[in-house]
């Protein structure tokens, strides 16, 4: 994979994406002051090399859906099979191989209870080369989907004003439950494959017309149902090292710490789960020694941890719903 050169249009079009999916080239050039033909050139070239994604995302809480972290433990010959075959599956959204080899962490969203049994009580109980399997429910996110990684963060607080001001994200609300029809459905798997996709290409797909898509895509966001997140691949930022931690925090402890996580421009995902590591981090640093210092002084620095483990990522087979190339 070609490995580009960024400069501050590029980190700034990487923001503002992150602030809004799907805002127009022009209202980005206007925050950026360049021109909407060189925003959409660097669009272009960054998403054509397949380190940047807009993808549209279902809120799962929303929609009654059960978001659980799962671990797997592998005899080392069958470790990438299995994690390619997580990786096919719809209901993943992320699968890391991890340390040696021999363990795969993955992130799963269950419509129902028959397919997270199906998966943790059928498929992967039957596999004889996994060794063990622990599965916890995610249930709060600090960073992550939403709540954009602080990593990205360059532009000034009047323009992350200007570019939200038209967005269209609805709030995480806690309203009743919604179903997603047939047409919903075909919509929002366009979404995930390209974020940006254009109204006339929904329609096609949906069997709508492009107002009723654009007036349904809005209910949605509106709703909390459906939101907007931006996919970069670390590497182009200049993090080299990724790593997956596991943490134990007392109930009363767990909120703070989360938060306190939240402003780390190291973690990438954090989120409470059920579990004796109730406290599930991703982060990324630029190599080895910038990781050490990570640990011994960030999050050392966090006094209710209990207890942590760190799991290096050698491998990631899925992010974001998307498959990558081995």
């Amino acid at each position: 994979m070609e490995i580009l050169e960024l400069d501050d249009v590029d980190r700034g079009l990487m923001h503002a994406l992150q602030v809004d999916g799907r805002a127009s080239f022009n209202r980005i050039a206007e925050v950026l002051g360049v021109s909407d033909q060189r925003v959409a050139r660097r669009y272009r070239r960054l998403r054509s090399t397949g380190m940047l994604r807009v993808v549209g995302v279902v809120d799962g809480r929303r929609l009654g859906y059960e978001s659980w972290a799962i671990r797997l433990r592998c005899t080392p010959d069958a470790a990438v099979s299995i994690a390619e075959a997580l990786a096919r599956r719809s209901d993943t959204s992320w699968v890391h191989l991890l340390s040696g080899g021999t363990e795969i962490s993955s992130g799963t969203l269950h419509r129902t209870a028959k397919e997270r049994e199906s998966l943790l009580l059928d498929k992967l109980a039957r596999t004889n080369r996994v060794l063990s399997v622990s599965a916890h429910r995610t249930l709060h996110t600090f960073v992550g989907g939403r709540i954009g990684w602080s990593g990205l963060a360059v532009l000034a607080p009047d323009q992350v004003a200007h570019l939200a001001a038209d967005r269209i994200n609805g709030p995480r609300g806690d309203g009743e439950r919604l179903t997603l029809g047939p047409g919903d459905q075909a919509m929002v798997d366009a979404l995930s494959r390209d974020g940006r996709a254009g109204y006339a290409d929904l329609a096609a797909v949906t069997g709508w017309s492009e107002s009723t898509v654009k007036r349904r895509m809005e209910q949605l966001c509106a709703a909390g149902a459906l939101f907007f997140d931006m996919d970069v691949l670390p590497t182009l930022l200049g993090y080299q090292v990724e790593a997956q931690l596991w943490m134990s925090v007392p109930p009363a402890e767990l909120d703070t710490t989360g938060r306190a996580l939240a402003e780390h421009p190291e973690v990438a995902f954090a989120g409470a789960t059920t579990g004796p590591t109730n406290l599930t981090v991703s982060i990324v640093c630029r190599d080895d020694t910038a990781l050490y210092r990570y640990l011994t002084d960030s999050v050392g620095a966090l006094p209710a941890i209990r207890h942590i483990e760190t799991g290096p990522i050698i491998r990631t087979m899925k992010r974001a719903g998307a498959v990558l190339p081995g």
